[in-house]
């Protein structure tokens, strides 16, 4: 498997979402997704990519794309993320350790910044086409997008 890291133009997505502070735990984010999954689906909403954030240490957030008019509630926060520029790179985590694939997509950011090709690292978010407890090609195909600012 090839992993290749590039900078491209990502989408604006509309998300609905639901944020945590606490320890990590995998059991709570596949809660807080199938919260947020029928949560979509009892608003007759069209469910998009899946999104998992860590924004602050021991700060989580898990948030999915959503398509159709969505409204704030029950816990569940719905914004945009504008389109951006970010850093990307698309690999499966049963071949290629994230930890790796973390530490090399920092080095790669940071010989980016002293090269001037960007001026500064954003956020960090993992970015899934669907479930990726369900779908072995939502896991397979994990994306982590990185906003960078040229």
């Amino acid at each position: 498997m090839t992993v290749d890291f590039a900078i491209r133009k990502a989408p604006a997505y509309r998300v609905a979402g639901i944020a945590w502070k606490g320890n990590w735990s995998e059991a709570k984010i596949r809660s807080n997704f199938a919260r947020l999954e029928k949560w979509a689906k009892g608003n007759h909403l069209r469910a998009g990519r899946w999104f998992f954030r860590e924004p602050n240490p021991r700060s989580f957030e898990v948030l999915i794309e959503v398509r159709g008019a969505a409204r704030s509630g029950e816990g569940i926060r719905v914004r945009t993320f504008p389109a951006s520029r970010v850093a990307t790179v698309t690999f499966d985590p049963e071949v290629v350790s994230p930890r790796v694939i973390y530490h090399g997509i920092y080095d790669w950011l940071r010989s980016q910044r002293k090269e001037k090709t960007i001026r500064s690292v954003g956020d960090y978010r993992e970015v899934y086409s669907a479930d990726p407890w369900r779908s072995a090609r939502a896991w397979a195909h994990t994306t982590i997008e990185v906003v960078v600012r040229p």
